[in-house]
C-alpha cells in the first residue's frame, strides 16, 4: 500500500522533478517507509512506500526493468501474484524481487491491456513503456485504491490524492456544478470520472487509460458486473454453499498475502464479527482486534462494545478498545478533513481516522467489513425500493435514497450553481444498463460498482492510509461479488437482509450479534448537532470564505441553523453537517493550496 504520482509532458520538455517532489510531499503519510522518484525525458514518477510484501529494498519503487524498458509505480496488493509469477516464469520471464509489484511489470509486457483482468486484488498503478512511449494507468474493479489525474497546458499529472495534484500547481480548482449536484444528492458520492473540482478527474473503477507521447488518449473497460440469474437454476442451499466457500477464500487470501501481521477492525456488527470468526476458523494465530466508541447522546449510543466484547470473548482475540470523548473528536476533526481526498459526509470518517491512528501503532494491515451491506442487501432502503411498484426505476430509487430532491437542491444553492437534475439523469442511465434481471439487481449493482466507491470504500482508504495502515475488504473480492450479484435478491433480503451471511454465522457467532438490529458506525455528535459542534458549523458557514464562495442561499442556511437536529436525509445524514463539511474541506484543502 503506497502513494503514487507522476507527470507526462506532451510538449517535448522534460518532466519537472520539483513538481514530482511537491506531489510526493502530500503522499508521505500513505507511504512512510521509503520514497523514490524516476524520470525518463518527458516522464516523471514519484512513489511513497508502505512495506507489506517483500520488505527488502528490491521492491522499492519506482520499479524499473531496464531489460524490458519499463517503469512502474503501484499502490495496492495483488493477492494472486504468486500464481501469476509462476505463469510468467513459464513464459520465460526472470524476476529480481519477491513481491507483487514486479509481477505487474511483467504482466503488462506479456499481456498488454489484458493484464488488468488477470489481477486479483486492489490496485492503482502506472506503467511507462519506454519502447512504445506509452503511459498506462489502471484501477481496480471497485476503486478501492484511488487514482486522480489532471491535464492542463500540455501536461498530464496523476496522483493518489487531489491534494497531491493541487500541490503540483496549475489545476483548475473551480467547483464542477454537475459534481456538486451529485455530491448533495448521493451522500457525497461523485461518480467517476468527475470530482468536485473541475480540473481533477478520477479513473473509473474497472477501467484503464493509455496516453501516448503526443497526448493521444484511449480508455478501456476490463470488467463489468453481471446481475442476471445463471442459466442453470440453483437451490437456496447451493447459493449459500457457493457464497460461503467464496467468502472463506476471500478472507483467507487477505490474511496470507502479507509479510506483516494482519488485524481486524471489529465494530461489533455482523460483518466484521464474521471476519474474526473466519480468520479464527482458518487458524490465524494471535488474532488482533480493534474497536472504537464515542460518547452517547440521548438519541443514540456512541459505541457497540456490548457486541464486540461478545466476539472477543468467543474467540479470545488480543483486543484493543478505544473510547474517544467528544472534545477530542472536535479537536481532531480538521485533521480528518485534511485526509479526505474528496469531501465525505459519512459521520464515521473521523471515527475511522482516530481508530486508524491507534491501530497503526500495533499492525500495518487490517481486514474490514465494508461492502457487505451493499453486496448482500443489508440496508433498510433496499426492501423499501423493492416494494415500490409505481414510477420509473430512478423515481423508486430516489424516493428512498436521494439526500435531496432536485427542488430542494435549487432552494439550497445560488443561481451560479443551479441547473438541470443531473443526478436523476445519471442514475436513470445506470439503472437501465443491461444484464440486470430486476430493479433491485440493478440497484445493488449500482451500489457495488459506483456508490460504494466513494462511500464507504474511499473513506476507509483515506482514513487508514493517513496513518500508513492498509485496510483490506474481503466482502469486495470480485469473485465473491460476481457470485452475489447473480444470487436472487429475495434470498439476500431474507430475515432483514444479508441472509447468506447470517446463515453462515450461525454457530460461529453469538445469536445476539447475528440477530441485533442493523447498526452503523456510531458518531452521534455529527448526527445530532448541538453545543460546540453546532458552533463550529455555524462559524464555518458564516465565515468570509464561505460568503465569498457563494455556494448556499442564506434562507436555506437559516432554516437548517434554526433546527439543526430536525433536518436529516432519507438515510439519516445531518443536512447541516453536509454543508459545513464541504465548506471546511474547500477551505482546508483548496483555498490553502492557492
Amino acid at each position: 500500500m503506497c502513494g503514487i504520482c507522476g507527470e507526462l509532458r506532451f510538449d517535448g520538455a522534460p518532466a519537472d522533478l520539483e513538481t514530482i517532489q511537491a506531489m510526493m510531499g502530500e503522499l508521505v503519510r500513505r507511504g512512510p517507509d521509503h520514497g523514490g522518484s524516476y524520470s525518463d525525458g518527458a516522464l516523471g514518477f514519484g512513489h511513497r512506500r508502505l512495506s507489506i510484501i517483500d520488505l527488502s529494498v528490491r521492491s522499492n519503487q519506482p520499479m524499473v526493468d531496464a531489460e524490458l524498458g519499463l517503469a512502474l509505480v503501484f499502490n495496492g496488493t495483488i493477492y494472486n501474484y504468486r500464481a501469476l509469477r509462476r505463469e510468467l516464469q513459464d513464459l520465460g520471464y526472470r524476476f529480481f524481487s519477491e513481491g507483487d509489484s514486479e509481477v505487474i511489470l511483467k504482466a503488462w509486457h506479456a499481456w498488454g491491456t489484458d493484464c488488468c483482468a488477470r489481477l486479483h486484488g486492489m490496485f492503482a498503478f502506472a506503467v511507462w513503456d519506454a519502447n512504445q512511449q506509452v503511459l498506462f494507468l489502471a484501477r481496480d474493479r471497485f476503486g478501492i485504491k484511488p487514482l486522480y489525474w489532471s491535464e492542463q497546458g500540455g501536461t498530464l499529472r496523476f496522483a493518489s490524492s487531489t491534494q497531491a495534484l493541487l500541490a503540483g500547481g496549475g489545476v483548475d480548482a473551480a467547483i464542477d456544478p454537475v459534481a456538486l449536484h451529485h455530491l448533495f444528492t448521493l451522500h457525497a458520492v461523485v461518480p467517476a470520472p468527475r470530482t468536485i473540482l473541475r480540473g481533477v478527474r478520477k479513473l473509473t473503477p474497472g477501467h484503464w487509460l493509455r496516453f501516448d507521447a503526443r497526448g493521444g488518449r484511449t480508455e478501456g473497460t476490463y470488467w463489468r458486473l453481471d446481475a442476471t440469474r445463471p442459466a442453470e437454476p440453483r437451490s437456496d442451499a447451493d447459493w449459500l454453499e457457493a457464497i460461503h466457500v467464496a467468502l472463506r477464500q476471500a478472507v483467507k487470501i487477505r490474511s496470507e498475502v502479507a509479510d506483516v501481521p494482519v488485524g481486524v477492525l471489529l465494530s461489533g456488527g455482523l460483518d466484521s464479527s464474521l471476519l474474526v470468526a473466519l480468520l479464527a476458523e482458518a487458524g490465524v494465530p494471535d488474532l488482533r482486534t480493534f474497536s472504537v466508541g464515542f460518547e452517547d447522546t440521548p438519541e443514540e449510543a456512541g459505541s457497540e462494545f456490548q457486541y464486540s466484547d461478545l466476539v472477543v470473548e468467543r474467540y479470545g482475540t488480543r483486543h484493543h478498545r478505544f473510547l474517544v470523548p467528544n472534545a477530542q473528536v472536535l479537536e481532531r476533526l480538521p485533521e480528518a478533513i485534511d485526509a479526505m481526498t474528496e469531501p465525505m459526509f459519512g459521520q464515521d470518517a473521523v471515527a475511522f481516522y482516530l481508530l486508524a491512528e491507534q491501530v497503526s501503532r500495533e499492525v500495518k494491515v487490517v481486514q474490514s467489513g465494508q461492502g457487505a451491506d451493499e453486496v448482500f442487501g443489508g440496508y433498510f432502503w433496499y426492501p423499501r425500493i423493492a416494494a415500490e411498484r409505481e414510477g420509473a426505476p430512478v423515481e423508486r430509487f430516489a424516493k428512498h435514497y436521494f439526500d435531496r430532491d432536485h427542488d430542494e437542491y435549487l432552494r439550497m444553492v445560488t443561481d451560479a450553481y443551479a441547473g438541470e437534475d443531473h443526478t436523476s439523469a445519471l442514475i436513470a442511465e445506470r439503472l437501465a444498463e443491461p444484464d440486470a434481471d430486476e430493479l433491485l439487481d440493478a440497484v445493488l449493482r449500482l451500489d457495488a460498482t459506483t456508490l460504494i466507491v466513494d462511500d464507504p470504500v474511499k473513506r476507509v482508504d483515506n482514513m487508514t492510509m493517513a496513518w500508513g495502515l492498509e485496510a483490506r475488504v474481503p466482502f469486495l473480492d470480485h469473485h465473491l461479488v460476481e457470485l452475489a450479484a447473480r444470487c436472487p435478491p429475495e434470498l439476500k433480503l431474507r430475515e432483514g437482509g444479508k441472509y447468506p451471511l447470517k446463515a453462515m454465522a450461525r454457530g460461529l457467532l453469538p445469536d445476539a450479534v447475528i440477530d441485533r438490529p442493523k447498526g452503523y458506525f456510531p458518531m452521534p455528535a455529527l448526527k445530532y448537532v448541538r453545543g460546540p459542534f453546532l458552533e463550529l458549523m455555524r462559524d464555518v458557514l458564516a465565515s468570509r470564505a464561505s460568503r465569498e464562495r457563494g455556494l448556499y442561499r442564506q434562507t436555506y442556511l437559516d432554516q437548517l441553523l434554526a433546527a439543526p437536529d430536525m433536518h436529516h436525509t432519507r438515510i439519516q445524514g445531518n443536512k447541516l453537517w453536509h454543508l459545513a463539511l464541504l465548506e471546511l474541506w474547500l477551505q482546508r484543502n483548496v483555498d490553502a493550496a492557492r
